[in-house]
């Protein structure tokens, strides 16, 4: 990549995990060739150089000058005296250019056929082909209509390169058509060829998410701002790296990967009850309380709908709810526990010992304290700032950044604090 070029102001915002990867993406003439931009600086937030090679049909739905810009490569389009098929994936070392992967995103049923069949009359099937040769992991998405999918020589040449170590993604069959997989499924599966160091494997994980709602009538309710995207973006890293994880989600707005077994929770006692239920019955080396859990609750939820015509003043009796990381140090004392701690207004002295305070009160192992009151932090927001506290009180300060990037480094002080807890 062209280090002067924009595109570089992205590399890594998300993680480091594809650092030192090259990702050739071959995109094809199918109208989804539109996601590939999206999916190429996906790739690039999580530190993976993208080199973009194109069909003579996909040059006529995007350019090759946004694929230069999103990528910060020039897009090749045809191959020429510098033999590009060779540089990216012959028998060349890596220093030297060589591609990790070759992704096939979008894959028309005729790049597909052609691929199988050994023909190579495209830059892309040519890269392809060489790809082979050499046993560079291939990924193809496919994208087409339902009715071509279907096609019974379609389907012979996929079981065909099945049967030839080629990973198919996808489709996603909707609305009469093979749809292309979801971006956070094919940058999943990237990064499950790719990285080989799964430090978390082995591991399991309780991961809560997203706000609470307490009721005060069948239709109102007390809650917060939260997205919940912190507890989806801890569980994301934790998939990646190996680990297995299970997200207790609140109603939160952050969509939530199909890749990261669910469970929905709505109100604070939810929460308390699953957790408990979790870490009763299953064997968690981790429990990371992310979510937004309310302090209060109204005493009772009334029934129906609270008329406001024959209210004039709706008085809440409030009463406080049970410490979730409580609950969860009662109910398994061996489980290393998480806690965040949210603050608003206050010096960055008083927030570490405020959290710090908390540590020691409910004997977690690690609590991350941010103020949600501070432009870009918190609650409904992409990015955050935070600290995070061990029991001697060391503090890592993790600066802005997105929030995927906050829950990296809170997984790596988790794991370094469990390796000395476990030595």
């Amino acid at each position: 990549m062209n280090k002067d070029h924009p595109s570089k102001d992205i590399l890594e915002t998300k993680g480091t995990i594809l650092r030192g990867k090259t990702i050739c993406l071959c995109v094809t003439g199918s109208v989804a060739v539109i996601q590939a931009p999206i999916i190429s600086r996906e790739l690039m937030r999580l530190g993976a150089e993208v080199v973009c090679v194109m069909t003579k049909a996909a040059t006529q739905l995007i350019g090759p000058d946004l694929m230069h810009w999103a990528t910060g490569n020039p897009a090749i389009t045809y191959l020429t005296g510098n033999i590009e098929h060779v540089y990216l994936a012959g028998e060349r070392p890596k220093s030297l250019g060589k591609a990790d992967l070759i992704l096939v995103c979008p894959a028309t049923s005729n790049t597909i056929s052609k691929i199988a069949s050994g023909i190579d009359d495209t830059a892309v099937t040519t890269v392809v082909s060489t790809g082979f040769g050499t046993q560079i992991p291939i990924v193809i998405v496919p994208a087409m209509h339902e009715s071509m999918f279907q096609h019974p020589i379609l389907e012979k040449n996929i079981v065909k390169l099945k049967r030839l170590g080629v990973d198919i993604l996808g489709p996603r069959i909707s609305e009469g058509k093979a749809k292309i997989a979801r971006v956070d499924d094919i940058i999943q599966r990237v990064i499950d060829l790719l990285v080989t160091e799964k430090d978390l494997k082995g591991k399991k994980f309780l991961i809560t998410g997203g706000p609470t709602r307490e009721y005060i009538d069948e239709i109102r309710y007390i809650s917060n701002d939260s997205s919940g995207l912190m507890g989806v973006e801890l569980a994301k890293e934790v998939k990646v790296r190996g680990g297995e994880v299970l997200l207790l989600y609140g109603k939160g707005t952050a969509k939530v990967p199909a890749y990261v077994e669910t469970i929905n929770a709505c109100s604070t006692q939810d929460f308390l009850d699953k957790v408990k239920e979790e870490l009763s019955k299953n064997d968690y080396d981790f429990f990371i309380s992310a979510a937004a859990i309310s302090d209060y609750t109204p005493k009772e939820c009334l029934g129906g709908k609270i008329s406001s015509d024959a209210n004039q003043e709706l008085n809440l009796g409030l009463k406080l709810t049970p410490k979730i990381i409580d609950i969860a140090r009662e109910t398994n004392n061996n489980v290393f526990v998480v806690a965040f701690k949210a603050e608003t207004k206050v010096s960055k002295d008083e927030l570490i010992e405020r959290a710090y305070q908390r540590l020691l009160k409910s004997d977690v192992d690690l609590i991350v304290a941010n103020d949600v009151g501070l432009e870009e932090r918190g609650f409904g927001t992409k990015t955050n700032e935070v600290y995070i506290i061990d029991k001697e009180k060391n503090v890592t300060h993790v600066d802005l950044n997105t929030k995927r990037y906050v829950a990296s480094k809170i997984i790596d002080a988790a794991i370094e604090n469990y390796r000395v807890k476990n030595q």
